[in-house]
């Protein structure tokens, strides 16, 4: 494969609703592209992308996938990711590396929870954003409808590049408003006849190029003076203008596909070479530790790990976007993470599960590789001099929480394992063992998202394992004040261990005075508080300690030993083993030995 250089480059992302077509126009892509030489079928089990048995079984994305197409001399990294909200991992961390995405709204369901979803992150990823409108061959299908409620979401920026001639079973036909063209689709779609566009449709067309003009105009000064001045701008000038515009996010274009029938993809491909920013036009990835770099290749080598997966009979692969400079073989990297060293020895680009060795990946472009030591998702490893570190990528929090257990004892440790390997592949999930609950807790992003955890087990693992609604987490506290003692004595031959405490609980108010008498047994007890210790307690409450020993019958050297012994103690209250909380003790006499305390 020829070797790109940075400004060769295109990184998209695809994002969109469940079943808008993400994964159907990637494969298109790559077919437009050489890549391969047939087109696969979501039904079919059989496309490029959903190569996990999950994604085959289920008919859907579950993870992201890198693909790659080569298009007009540029290569373009497209990441295909899910179109569940369950799964957004995988659209967040494509979002943070390949910052075009390409928004696949479906003609004829319009705009889904999923594409709502999508904005949310690509806007906090700063993403560059293209609708592209599928589905507009199916019977439903509403072009005028779907970009009208577009414009409602999301604002004018929403600008028409194309439009169809005719929607539903007779789409065939697109008017490029840019070219000022028409591109006329045989029955299996492929490559176009290019026409002038007919007498019917120039009126609507050349509204829709002075709105394109004017919107290309705004975003650059030089432009507008010429548009004042000449009434129009160049083809070329509208692209410059657009590509400022869409670096900016002030210019979402609108592009028609049929991606099933492989229709207006060639020339949305097109839009991406020569008008989509390179990656050395959009804002380095913030640096929080060290040097700063520049996106070209020359400087200095660095990369950012924005994913890792475990592959059958590979083991775990490692995506990268080389963010400066240009990585080889062999080369030896410092990770700033953990200050270990690693050494690249295979350099590959994907197609799904497809891999193919390159000698070399430039600045600004996406690629992988295998058999490193230790180095995991959201690191950073770069040549010594840099010493730096780019931002990790951050998550939306979970949504939904389960306990899992397996159903035999004997494969408890076998799911603390797996969920550590599944936490690696998947960072929205998160797995803590609960010691108050006494369950081992699993957060994901939904039900669906939670689900597919039990589909590994199931199938890929062979270990049965439940899901059970959390424990209650109660707390318990104290409602009148008690007296207890406490002694410890332990003789094992030479010194020993000796010491008695005495002390008084009662329940803690925020806001109430420490007692300095109580009633016990009838009879009277005055204490006096000579110090206070309030320790706000992990989970909610305060403990509050008070020294009131006098005459030195404990000396203070072993306040901090009994503090932390109560600490213990309510870590399991005696009621139901739940943490205890907001609790005022009073250390008021003991003893200790000479020798043995």
């Amino acid at each position: 494969m020829k070797v790109y250089k940075t400004d060769e480059i295109r990184n998209i992302t695809l994002i969109g609703n469940a079943g808008s077509g993400k994964t159907t126009l990637a494969e298109a892509m790559l077919f437009e592209g050489g890549v391969i030489n047939r087109r696969g079928d979501v039904g079919s089990k059989n496309t490029v992308s959903d190569y996990h048995l999950i994604e085959q079984e289920y008919g859907n994305s579950v993870f992201s996938s890198l693909l790659y197409t080569e298009v007009n001399g540029k290569k373009i990294n497209i990441l295909d990711t899910p179109g569940m909200d369950d799964f957004c991992g995988g659209v967040v961390s494509s979002l943070q590396v390949a910052a075009l995405g390409l928004m696949v709204v479906d003609a004829s369901a319009g705009i889904g929870a999923g594409t709502e979803a999508a904005n949310r992150h690509a806007e906090a990823a700063n993403a560059k954003m293209i609708f592209v409108l599928n589905h507009l061959d199916t019977e439903n299908a509403n072009f005028d409808q779907t970009v009208d409620n577009l414009k409602t979401k999301f604002g004018n920026k929403v600008t028409i590049v194309q439009y169809p001639v005719e929607t539903g079973l007779g789409f065939n036909s697109i008017i490029d408003v840019l070219k000022m063209k028409m591109y006329k689709y045989g029955p299996d779609g492929g490559k176009p006849e290019v026409l002038e566009i007919p007498a019917s449709e120039n009126e609507h067309a050349e509204k829709l190029h002075n709105e394109l003009i004017e919107m290309a105009a705004e975003n650059e000064e030089t432009l507008m003076e010429m548009y004042f001045e000449q009434g129009s701008l160049s083809e070329d000038d509208m692209r410059k203008g657009m590509r400022i515009g869409m670096v900016k996010r002030d210019l979402f274009p609108v592009f028609c596909v049929s991606a099933k029938r492989n229709m207006g993809v060639g020339r949305l491909l097109e839009f991406v070479c020569n008008i989509a920013p390179a990656p050395s036009e959009v804002p380095m990835r913030e640096i929080i530790q060290g040097k700063t770099v520049v996106m070209n290749e020359t400087s200095p080598t660095s990369l950012f790990v924005f994913k890792t997966s475990l592959e059958p009979h590979v083991g775990e692969v490692t995506y990268f976007k080389v963010m400066s400079g240009k990585l080889t073989e062999g080369k030896d990297l410092y990770n700033t993470f953990n200050n270990g060293k690693e050494r690249i020895s295979q350099l590959f680009v994907t197609a799904g599960k497809t891999r193919h060795a390159v000698s070399e990946i430039v600045a600004g472009d996406i690629g992988c590789t295998v058999k490193l030591k230790d180095t995991k998702f959201n690191q950073t490893l770069c040549e010594k001099e840099l010493d730096l570190k780019f931002a990790p990528i951050v998550f939306p929090d979970p949504k939904f929480r389960v306990a899992i257990k397996a159903i035999s004892e004997t494969d408890d440790e076998k799911v603390g394992e797996i969920l550590h390997r599944v936490k690696e592949e998947d960072p929205t999930y998160l797995v803590q063992y609960s010691k108050e609950l006494r369950q081992l807790i699993v957060e994901g992003q939904g039900e669906y998202h939670l689900n597919t955890l039990k589909w590994y087990f199931d199938h890929t693992h062979k270990i049965d394992i439940e899901f059970k609604a959390p424990k209650i987490p109660y707390r318990e506290t104290i409602t009148k004040f008690a007296q207890a003692d406490y002694r410890h004595k332990k003789q094992s031959g030479g010194s020993g261990q000796f010491g008695e405490v005495h002390m008084i609980i009662e329940p803690f108010e925020e806001g109430s005075a420490p007692k300095n008498m109580f009633i016990y047994n009838g009879k009277e007890m005055k204490v006096s508080v000579r110090d206070t210790q309030e320790t706000p307690l992990p989970w909610g409450g305060k403990l509050v300690f008070h020294n009131c020993i006098v005459g030195g019958s404990i000396d203070a050297r072993f306040l901090p030993a009994i503090l932390k012994g109560i600490m213990e103690k309510m870590e399991e209250g005696p009621l139901t083993g739940s943490y205890a909380r907001d609790i005022r003790v009073y250390i008021y006499d003991g003893k200790m030995h000479p020798v043995d305390s």
